[in-house]
Formats: structure tokens, sequence, C-alpha cells
């Protein structure tokens, strides 16, 4: 049986973008996940170890965020995912969405995102 685990508007500070005040001041990033896998087990068994726990993949996105610094929302991403994969090895597939609300643009817009995913090889 598959499922689909849903952490949405996760949200952190951390210091991201090609923009000299984006690394000096930081800002706001939200954060939504789909983590994907087999759920027999854990519906079977009602255990939390045959299934993912969603406060460590929490974790693993706010030491992401908060720790690391890259210039691109993309390179976020990735090692949002690589991680999760890593670490979490029930998880078969990650769909990440980033916004950027804060973005330093002359103009208003509620946010830039980038949306993408990644399979277990």
């Amino acid at each position: 049986m598959n499922g689909r685990i849903h952490l949405k508007n996760m949200t952190f500070y951390g210091y991201h973008g090609h923009l000299a005040e984006e690394n000096a001041l930081g800002q706001r990033f939200l954060i939504d996940l789909v983590l994907g896998m087999d759920i027999a087990e854990a519906a079977r068994t009602d255990d939390l170890r045959a299934t993912v726990d969603y406060v460590k993949v929490f974790e693993i996105c706010r030491e992401v965020v908060e720790r690391d610094r890259v210039k691109l929302i993309e390179t976020l991403a990735n090692h949002i995912i690589d991680r999760i994969l890593e670490r979490c090895p029930r998880v078969n597939y990650v769909e990440i969405v980033i916004k950027k609300p804060s973005v330093p643009m002359p103009g208003v817009l509620d946010y830039v995102a980038i949306e993408t995913s990644k399979t277990r090889a």
C-alpha cells in the first residue's frame, strides 16, 4: 500500500540568495514536502519504526535551511531532498516546494518558488 505524507508550510529563517543583502539580512523560507513510501507495514502494525518520523524530517529541513548557505533555492531544494533520502531509508521519493516570500525585487508578488522532486535510485 503506497502512501504520501505531507508537511505543509514549514517556516525557517535562512541566509540564501544571490544578492549580498539576502546573505547579510536573511529571510523566511516556506517549505512544503511530500514523502512517498510503502505504508502497508505501518498501517498493519501501528508502529512508528515502520514509517518515517516526520519530526525527524522537520528537523532535517530546519538543519539545512538554518545552517547551510547557498545562492539558489534550486540548490537548497536539492540539499534537503538528498538529506531526507540519506537519513530516511523508508522514503522512496520526495517532492518539495520552497517559497521565498521576501525576494528583493522592485515590485509586488506573493513569493518566488521552486518545485522539484527526486526518486530514490
